[in-house]
């Protein structure tokens, strides 16, 4: 009940700052597609945006339930103060974006026009690295089609499980020129029966000997079982590995973590990534805010953590913008 408290106490505070309306940004309602699915998006322009500028932008990436009305809204409106364009939006099946569905019965053949009609289950609600850093990724290819986007000075924001998607992209995507990964969850420090278990599922699922898709199963546990409506399919996290994938980072990255986290180990997820970077001789930075839990940053560190992350974007996106 303690979780399910500070669960919705939070979801009520960033819902309160997201619901103002910002006076120095256009907040613009859009459709990203990706591999086929509409993803909903808002784009958050600048005001004294020039006619045929082009801006830094930062792309926003949620953690575990977050959507562009909420976590999404709360960080836009932050970072468009700063004269970024923003990109906030809802991974598939998350939100108000469209979802993959599943057929219950064999498909129909396509009739002349090569369509179908068939009854299907929406799959919503999934923690799914594969497509959700595929969903990142086309996310990226839509800001690059915009206008008053800056092809080259496009960074990352992620937060909690969207810190280790953004970590994992930056990796695999020469696109990312700055990164800011925020109480990060990358999946460090997992048991090897995580990963036994892992494989054999993706064998139950292959052969139909348990659902394809977690909808009744999957449920998250323990400190994370106040997400209930959230699904996990460790099958399809095989070979997704954020901490491994910061060792293939070129670009400017910050770790930002709080001293006080009980949902995963520092030790073994931003800590390591930073190692990596290091190592690497990446410029990249590893910062503890003190006194706080997981959910502190957006709280009462939010304007700490923000400024850090701001700082870091004008540095390296090479704004050229004053900061409030």
């Amino acid at each position: 009940m303690k979780n399910f408290a500070l669960a919705l106490c939070l979801l009520t505070f960033v819902l309160k700052a997201a619901a103002q309306q910002p006076a120095d940004a256009e907040i613009r309602h859009v459709t990203i597609w990706s591999d086929g699915t509409r993803m909903a998006g808002h784009l958050y322009v600048p005001r004294d945006l020039k006619e045929g500028e082009k801006r830094p932008t930062v792309l926003f990436c949620a953690g575990t339930a977050g959507v562009k009305k909420g976590n999404g809204g709360l960080y836009a409106r932050r970072f468009v103060k700063e004269g970024f364009v923003v990109l906030a939006f809802d991974y598939r099946g998350w939100g108000e974006s469209d979802c993959k569905l599943t057929l219950p019965e064999p498909m129909p053949r396509a009739d002349a026009d090569g369509m179908v009609t068939v009854k299907a289950r929406p799959v919503r609600w999934q923690m799914d690295m594969a497509d959700q850093t595929l969903d990142i990724r086309c996310a990226i290819s839509f800001l690059i089609g915009e206008p008053c986007v800056d092809a080259e000075r496009i960074g990352l924001f992620g937060t909690s499980y969207g810190g280790g998607l953004v970590v994992w992209v930056a990796g695999n995507d020469p696109r990312v020129k700055c990164v800011v990964s925020q109480v990060p969850g990358m999946g460090g420090g997992r048991p090897q029966a995580a990963q036994k278990y892992a494989n054999d599922l993706a064998v139950k699922q292959a052969r139909g000997e348990t659902e394809p898709v977690p909808i009744e199963t999957g449920k998250l546990g323990g400190k994370m079982a106040t997400y209930a409506q959230m699904r996990a399919n460790p099958a399809k996290g095989l070979g997704y590995n954020a901490v491994e994938a910061a060792s293939k980072i070129t670009v400017p990255t910050m770790i930002i973590v709080a001293e006080k986290e009980e949902l995963m180990s520092n030790a073994e997820n931003g800590l390591r990534a930073f190692q990596a970077l290091q190592k690497n001789g990446v410029k990249s930075e590893y910062h503890v805010l003190q006194g706080i839990g997981h959910y502190g940053v957006y709280k009462e560190k939010f304007e700490e953590a923000t400024k850090l992350a701001s700082d870091w974007f004008h540095l390296h996106l090479d704004a050229n913008l004053k900061t409030p």
